[in-house]
């Protein structure tokens, strides 16, 4: 009888040892400068990660099995091999790091600005090589004024010491890094509507195609990528595909960032494996939910801009793409918004509706039209004053605008409102027959 191949290792998925973290000053507990930095590890020999030559970073990238950490989980590999690897007609190529993080719940590109930030100039200079791009743009956040400082220090130490500029580490290569400030617009962090700002325009997204690999900034090959998709970049190349594979189920490998706010007893950001359990996540960094486990309602898991999953669900899903995905939400940021039963659920999504309608950019009929609309019927169900017939004209005109315009700020409106009415149905109903009797309205959901 032949011998059986031995099955593959299961996925590890948590607890997080210290030794596997990328980001080993998340906390500021050490000096964010580059002479600290470089003790942690950062800027070790580089010149021997650019050797290793531009196709093989980004074959290294793809085996790793990064998917994008801004959101969308695109893989990050694929993402660069879509940049030409020669220019025909002249036209450099350009890298954006999108550090304008401005969707509620998220808080992790901020922490590593503000103290890890010479792991993201090195992650932008072995990227922009690998994709053959001659600068990096990075775009942060207006309201970031002391990340903003510690970014411009950062990316000015970097030049001094060589690692940026002609010859960048020794490497033969010419390489830039920008710092520009935006002005407070969510809009912006899309990757278009970010280019427009770039180059001094209204943040609006554009129409594609043309797609920003073949026409980004100022018309040039462009690859925009988050914060932390770049910033893990180097220790990958480093450690090697595998060891990054080696944590996470499959399609959802790494480590990752984890935002947890809200109703647990000790918010924070944290790293963790990719796929660990909800339960084990909130119980070992942040104390465990506010009041116990039975009284949590409900959790956003990735970002107010996807949609809620109640308690009962959430409790043991494992952490990744794939697993809230099949939970009707999705990862997201991996922004982890904890509400226990003190929350009025309908007020805490009409919120979200006001934000969402205070940034529309206005340029898609649906989106300008549509998220001013949902708010309105969302602050009168928060009251209990409507028809029942109105829950269903509401989710009827939230699918009317998911999916008709140009970028994803009309999913991200219609989502939470989605997901409130699937699965808290009963408590916007129990508020218009409350309405009706002369009843107290306004209660949290039981």
């Amino acid at each position: 009888m032949a011998d059986e191949t031995p099955a593959a290792p299961p996925p590890f998925v948590g607890p997080l040892d210290d030794k596997d973290r990328i980001f080993t000053n998340l906390y500021g507990f050490q000096d964010w400068r580059i002479d600290a930095a470089m003790k942690r590890g950062d800027w070790d020999n580089t010149k021997k990660l650019l050797e290793l030559g531009q196709d093989a970073i980004i074959e290294t990238i793809k085996a790793s099995g990064l998917r994008g950490r801004g959101g969308a989980g695109f893989p990050t590999g694929m993402k660069w091999s879509f940049m030409p690897k020669e220019s025909r007609d002249g036209r450099p190529s350009f890298l954006v790091i999108n550090a304008d993080e401005s969707e509620p719940g998220s808080c992790k590109d901020r922490e590593i600005i503000r103290h890890d930030p010479h792991k993201l100039i090195e992650g932008a200079l072995v990227a922009g090589f690998a994709m053959r791009a001659r600068a990096a743009y990075i775009y942060i956040r207006g309201e970031f004024i002391y990340e903003a400082k510690v970014l411009f220090a950062a990316v000015e130490e970097a030049y001094a010491k060589g690692f940026l500029g002609k010859n960048a580490c020794g490497s033969g290569y010419d390489f830039d890094v920008f710092v520009h400030r935006g002005a407070g617009a969510y809009i912006c962090g899309e990757e278009t509507a970010q280019i427009e700002s770039i180059e001094g325009k209204k943040g609006q997204p554009r129409l594609k195609p043309p797609f920003p690999a073949g026409a980004g900034l100022y018309g040039c090959p462009t690859t925009v990528n988050n914060v932390e998709s770049i910033a893990v970049a180097p220790t990958i190349l480093r450690r090697g595909a595998g060891w990054f594979a080696g944590f996470g189920r499959e399609n959802n490998r790494g480590t990752k960032l984890f935002q947890i706010s809200g109703h647990v007893n000790k918010p924070c950001v944290v790293e963790e494996s990719m796929s660990i359990p909800f339960r084990e996540l909130i119980e070992r960094h942040c104390g465990g939910v506010r009041g116990g486990w039975d009284n949590l309602l409900a959790v956003i898991p990735g970002g107010s801009s996807v949609p809620l999953v109640p308690a009962e669900q959430i409790l043991d899903a494992p952490m990744d793409f794939d697993g809230l995905r099949a939970l009707g939400s999705g990862l997201g940021t991996a922004a982890v918004i904890v509400m226990d039963k003190s929350t009025d659920i309908v007020r805490a999504i009409a919120r979200l509706s006001y934000f969402y309608k205070h940034e529309s950019c206005g340029q898609c009929t649906p989106c300008r039209e549509g998220t001013g609309w949902m708010w309105r019927v969302m602050e009168r169900l928060v009251r209990g004053d409507a028809e029942v017939e109105e829950i269903d004209m509401l989710f009827q005109v939230t699918k009317q605008v998911e999916g008709h315009t140009i970028c994803a700020l009309g999913d991200a409106a219609a989502w939470p409102i989605q997901g409130l009415i699937r699965h808290f149905r009963p408590e916007i109903e129990r508020r218009i027959a409350a309405r009706r009797s002369g009843a107290p309205v306004l209660e949290a959901a039981e």
